[in-house]
């Protein structure tokens, strides 16, 4: 579902395909609820190794991230999230629209852009693919009210399965939407234009470098 809170559109698991349909890319959203950490090994267990995932995240959220995390002294098996940077998402692109058939997970949230196969994924199974601001590790973390469950723990701290409650996390700028549209391809049109043409104004006042 969707809810408005002042200026902040907060997505809140679980999340249906009518919840993004009037999402675009440039958006900024919110995410509340159910936010686990998966990153290569995970994709390529379920993709190449047809491993099903310990824990459910269909109408959920992923996140392309290796955190730091720490145990809860005085716990048996609680622990905190410590820092939560985002993984460049295009290491995750080859396996994104199997994974995405597969697990029908809703919002993937990384670092950077990402590619055919996960526009593909966006618009056949409505999904949607974020980007949280890089270098906002720790702020990120702040988002995290708890750390639920962990699996494949045997993978290490940066690819196991940290499954978390969030409380408005983001912003999240939406870069592919259910739609398929991509803010970074887009973007690249746009820029490129502009280059050409700064580039013809440079070149008369810069003739002289060889």
């Amino acid at each position: 579902m969707i809810e408005i809170r002042g200026d902040k559109k907060v997505l809140i698991t679980p999340i249906s395909e009518e919840d993004l349909a009037d999402i675009k890319i440039g958006d900024i959203v919110w995410l509340d609820g159910d936010l686990m950490t998966c990153r290569d090994v995970a994709h390529r267990r379920l993709v190449e190794y047809g491993r099903e995932l310990p824990y459910d995240i269909k109408d959920k959220a992923i996140f392309h991230a290796g955190p730091i995390v720490r145990k809860i002294e005085g716990t048996e098996d609680d622990y905190e999230m410590v820092s939560v940077g985002p993984t460049t998402s295009m290491r995750m692109e080859k396996f994104e629209y199997e994974f995405t058939k597969l697990t029908g997970v809703r919002v993937i949230v990384g670092k950077g852009g990402m590619g055919p196969n996960t526009e593909r994924a966006c618009k056949e199974f409505g999904a949607i693919h974020c980007v949280f601001p890089a270098g906002c590790a720790v702020v990120a973390a702040t988002e995290v009210e708890k750390i639920v469950e962990h699996h494949w723990d045997e993978l290490g701290m940066p690819e196991t399965l940290w499954c978390n409650k969030v409380k408005e996390f983001g912003p999240l700028i939406v870069s592919i939407d259910a739609q398929g549209r991509n803010l970074f391809e887009e973007n690249k049109v746009i820029f490129n234009e502009r280059k050409e043409a700064a580039k013809q104004a440079i070149y008369p006042e810069v003739k002289f470098i060889k």
